[in-house]
């Protein structure tokens, strides 16, 4: 079965009396008739928080304002009749409706938009995405609930490429933060990255990044929050065969912490792309050459 990948991005907007906003696909949807938090694919190039408010407005006509990120979370659907497994990964913002009167979808592949208390979502068909963000119990939707007709996620072009990855500020109990040196060949070559890189198909967010802290860093780390989602879009990047590529990049940041540290190892594992691994006192990181995430993401120490 053919592996093929997209990004998309929700939002979770409530009202006064905590109400959840929901739209119900359309006949033109992925899933006809189930409901879901408003949002969908994040195009080429674009922010994820851009996707949502762009998403929030065809769909319920509100003008969104994200006030925060909830979560990332992955999902796979598979299309038998195309041969195709679909994996989605899935960024959640919490949102506030800026402006705008709540209407329906006039053509596009939602129908309804409607404020939803609890107990009234539970007694929906609902995306199970939706139902874990709302804490309400997953149930698997029913067999061919998926059009096998439809074909949304159709492969991009051979010169450009959309990639997700996760990757972590870690840190241990003394403070020290660790980090990796991208190897020579690879993009950003000698500088200090963050650990952590593409998810695999299938593949959660968070867990990834935990496998890729055992094959950059030999360490066992746990996830304790998700900081941000940051935006890379490199329209002349280099590509694999040697011409340029159209590269637009996708990557959460969680912070992890490291209980009980070892000395930093690579792992073959870890593929070839990382040169090696260490810990470095706070006092140190500023000095060091980084990637633009990693410098972004030190700077959120002690927050």
């Amino acid at each position: 079965m053919e592996e093929r990948r997209r990004i998309g991005a929700y939002g979770v907007l409530r009202d006064d009396h905590r109400r959840v906003l929901l739209v119900r696909g359309s006949a033109d949807a992925d899933f006809p008739g189930v409901w879901q938090l408003p949002g969908g694919g994040v195009d080429h190039a674009e922010h994820p928080e851009t996707a949502v408010v762009r998403e929030f407005a065809e769909e319920t006509g509100l003008t969104a304002q994200v006030t925060g990120l909830r979560g990332a979370v992955a999902d796979v659907t598979r299309y038998p009749e195309l041969g195709v497994a679909l994996h989605t990964d899935r960024i959640i913002f919490d949102v506030t409706a800026a402006e705008g009167t709540l209407r329906d979808e006039p053509d596009g592949t939602t129908d309804l938009a409607r404020w939803c208390t609890p107990d009234e979502a539970r007694h929906l068909p609902l995306l199970p995405f939706t139902a874990d963000v709302l804490g309400l119990p997953v149930d698997p939707l029913p067999e061919h609930t998926a059009r096998p007709d439809r074909a949304p996620f159709g492969p991009l072009p051979a010169d450009r490429r959309q990639r997700f990855a996760a990757y972590g500020l870690v840190t241990d109990p003394a403070g020290r933060v660790l980090l990796t040196m991208i190897a020579d060949g690879y993009p950003g070559a000698g500088k200090w990255h963050l650990p952590g890189g593409g998810t695999d198909h299938g593949e959660q967010p968070a867990a990834g990044l935990l496998r890729e802290l055992v094959e950059e860093a030999g360490q066992l780390g746990r996830v304790v929050d998700l900081l941000a989602v940051d935006n890379l879009h490199n329209p002349a990047a280099l590509g694999p065969e040697g011409r340029p590529l159209d590269w637009h990049g996708v990557r959460v940041i969680y912070r992890v912490r490291v209980d009980v540290p070892t000395e930093a190892v690579v792992t073959e594992l870890a593929g070839g792309s990382t040169a090696r691994a260490a810990w470095f006192a706070p006092e140190q990181v500023g000095g060091l050459p980084m990637t633009d995430v990693a410098a972004l993401a030190t700077g959120w120490r002690g927050r």
